[in-house]
């Protein structure tokens, strides 16, 4: 392959689901590769497995791929809309004797294979209809003659060499009774159309390749370099599966992960830079390549994401952290239209927070027009003996001037040494009148969210609290 050629890597999953966690670091690493070498990353739909394809599950694959920034300069391609051009090149191989119709039913396919397991041979197809010149019939599927000697050498990218012999191999379904093509030739089509040079997928697709080889040798194509990902698996060393957590990433949207967060742990899932562990875009696109990834399985680290996460909840601006924490709070029927509110309420939460669900639900209590108390947080702090501090504050704190953390600190320290008593406690009843709960943000830092009056108004709350519970 000409060395100075473009580069062109593709994703081609098929709308029959959500895209996957496994499937979106495959994209990752072409979108990424193709970017490192300024070539073009083509987005490809396979979807001629017309029974399972749909409509909504294209729209996540799309949604899910914009959504972690991995824009395409290509497509996206329908396969099902080249269906007739992977007949025509199936009736070019059956012309040149590469491929033949057979009628074998599945029954007879099934016997054959119990018959080959009995007897210690390979379940492959035994060529019954290789040299009958059979013709099409409304069940029939068309096969690829395979050649029954020689090898067949992958030179993987990843996972070096690999030769298989291709006796081994038995002669595949390349269209099926439907005249829909099977994906082995559907790929091999549409890879070499358009330009496909880099084909870098999971090893799930490793028995594939070779098939694939064949393929394009048989039609006359270039073959593409090749590179096979190690797999993704669970914490026990299963492949990764719902047992092990969300596998969807949107869900990871809708559980309050930020695009970046999750792009970071995918890429370090099989492939390294030092001891690295955060990367911006940038920074993947300048230093991605395929000689550092590994080529053993990954193992899925929930709590490695989490950590991530965090991160870039830290990291995000302020402006940016707030158009993505508002749809949670809309989703509770909050009100998010006073900006300055929101800035407050979300630069107090983010270093505090792990997700935008986890910064959504600790900061419900900023929007409550009546705060909710925890009861045992109630019952330790919202007792007689703070009702008369608490009735202080509600006299005192409407006049005091300097409503700002400075001076909130001050307020509260001059208020503790007057009355005798230590901050922690007045500091731990003030929190909780004012959040319900006896964790938040530093006690000043909500005063200043919530502004004077909601301070007020909420102390009032607590007192009257206090008084009618009975012990006041």
């Amino acid at each position: 392959m000409d060395q100075h050629k473009e580069i062109r890597t593709r994703f081609a999953p098929s709308p029959t689901g959500y895209l996957h966690v496994g499937g979106a670091r495959t994209a990752l690493f072409n979108w990424l590769y193709a970017r490192h070498y300024q070539g073009k990353f083509i987005l490809r739909i396979e979807d001629t497995d017309q029974i399972r394809s749909t409509e909504e599950s294209t729209k996540a694959i799309l949604d899910a791929m914009t959504w972690l920034g991995l824009g395409w300069d290509e497509g996206p391609f329908y396969q099902a809309q080249r269906v007739d051009i992977h007949r025509e090149l199936v009736e070019k191989l059956i012309d040149e004797k590469k491929a033949y119709y057979c009628t074998c039913s599945p029954e007879e396919l099934e016997e054959k294979r119990k018959v080959a397991l009995q007897t210690g041979r390979k379940p492959k197809y035994d060529g019954a209809c290789r040299e009958k010149g059979r013709a099409r019939t409304s069940d029939s599927v068309v096969r690829f003659r395979c050649p029954d000697y020689g090898v067949t050498v992958v030179n993987d990218i990843i996972k070096g060499t690999i030769t298989f012999s291709n006796d081994e191999l038995d002669d595949l379904v390349i269209e099926r009774a439907d005249s829909y093509p099977t994906y082995n030739f559907a790929v091999v089509v549409d890879d070499a159309q358009m330009g496909i040079t880099h084909v870098l997928r999971g090893d799930d697709h490793v028995n594939n390749t070779p098939r694939q080889i064949l393929l394009y040798e048989a039609l006359g194509y270039e073959v593409p370099h090749f590179g096979h990902v190690p797999m993704i698996l669970g914490s026990d060393k299963a492949r990764l599966s719902k047992r092990h957590g969300a596998t969807s990433v949107m869900a990871y949207k809708d559980m309050g992960y930020l695009p970046e967060a999750l792009v970071n742990y995918l890429v370090r899932l099989g492939w390294s830079h030092g001891d690295q562990e955060i990367f911006s875009m940038a920074e993947l696109v300048d230093l991605f390549d395929l000689n550092t990834v590994g080529k053993s399985a990954a193992i899925f680290n929930p709590e490695k994401l989490l950590w991530l996460n965090a991160h870039y909840i830290k990291e995000y601006s302020l402006e940016q952290l707030v158009e993505c924490v508002k749809p949670f709070w809309t989703a509770k029927e909050l009100d998010v239209t006073d900006p300055d509110f929101l800035n407050h309420a979300v630069d107090d939460l983010r270093s505090r927070s792990k997700t935008l669900v986890e910064m959504a639900d600790s900061g419900q209590f900023y929007f409550a027009d009546e705060v909710t108390y925890d009861p045992e947080a109630a019952g330790k702090f919202l007792t007689p003996e703070v009702a008369e501090h608490l009735h202080a504050i509600i006299r005192e704190l409407p006049q005091y001037a300097d409503y700002s953390k400075t001076g909130i600190e001050q307020f509260l320290r001059r208020f503790t040494e007057e009355r005798g008593v230590k901050l922690k406690i007045i500091a731990q009843p003030l929190r909780v009148a004012l959040t319900g709960k006896t964790v938040s943000p530093g006690i000043d830092d909500v005063m200043i969210t919530l502004g004077k009056e909601r301070v007020v108004r909420r102390l009032e709350k607590a007192v009257e609290f206090i008084s009618n519970s009975g012990t006041a």
